[in-house]
């Protein structure tokens, strides 16, 4: 019988979600996220998505709506550091404030947006919000708007993440901005060469899940992810 060269979709598709890696993405909204060990703790989280993939049907933007248009690249949620905010104080005794390290990492943010947009959009609004929000949580919310009616930029990351296994065996990764080193960084666009290069090896760039051998099927051996002491520091 002659070969067909029809009827031949099958075979692993592309994935609706980035993994840990270097990647160029937009940054479609942003959130603060509760970390629950720690009381008033949070996780700035970036929603971000690829530039567009060719023959790839991404996630629906709307999930609750069927006829909801779909995202035209890989998707991820991306704490901006691996660690949470909170006010604290470091061994060294140096007081840490939740608020204020949240808006030191907005206002870079800010730079790095007008920069990759040529203006001062997101600068001249941070200044502008002196003494207007009474919350970091309202001054978070006042900022997505504005993220979300500029016109979205491309920029570079570097992502690691922190292995777990889902229900069905995969493994998934908790997404975070990999820690700067000196003369580089975790997110830029004026030069793509001082990115962090991503090191599946370095164990701050990916936390490998721990596989432990199986002796019974108890309850006491369903793994879950860790997501305690190791996602807060005042270091």
């Amino acid at each position: 019988m002659a070969l067909s060269t029809k009827d031949l979709q099958g075979g692993a598709s592309v994935k609706k979600t980035i993994a840990p890696g270097n990647h160029t993405l937009k940054i479609n909204s942003l959130e603060l996220e509760q970390f629950k060990f720690i009381d008033d703790a949070y996780h700035l989280i970036l929603h971000v998505e690829t530039e567009p993939l060719k023959d790839f049907e991404g996630f629906m933007i709307d999930s609750e709506d069927p006829n909801s248009k779909r995202y035209d690249g890989q998707v991820g949620k991306v704490k901006v550091s691996r660690y949470a905010f909170a006010d604290g104080e470091t061994k060294s005794g140096i007081k840490v404030e939740r608020d204020r390290s949240i808006l030191i990492y907005l206002k870079t943010l800010s730079k790095t947006l007008d920069a990759a947009n040529d203006s001062q959009t997101f600068m001249k609004w941070f200044s502008d919000s002196d003494g207007k929000h009474e919350t970091i949580e309202e001054f978070t919310e006042a900022f997505n708007k504005v993220l979300q009616k500029e016109e979205k930029v491309y920029l570079d990351f570097c992502i690691g993440g922190r292995e777990w296994e889902n229900k069905n065996g995969y493994i998934n990764y908790n997404l975070f901005l990999v820690k700067a080193d000196r003369g580089n960084f975790h997110t830029t666009i004026t030069d793509s060469n001082l990115i962090v290069k991503y090191d599946k090896e370095n164990p701050q760039h990916l936390i490998k899940l721990i596989v432990k051998n199986v002796e019974s099927f108890g309850d006491d051996d369903i793994s879950v992810p860790s997501n305690t002491s190791n996602d807060f520091s005042l270091d």
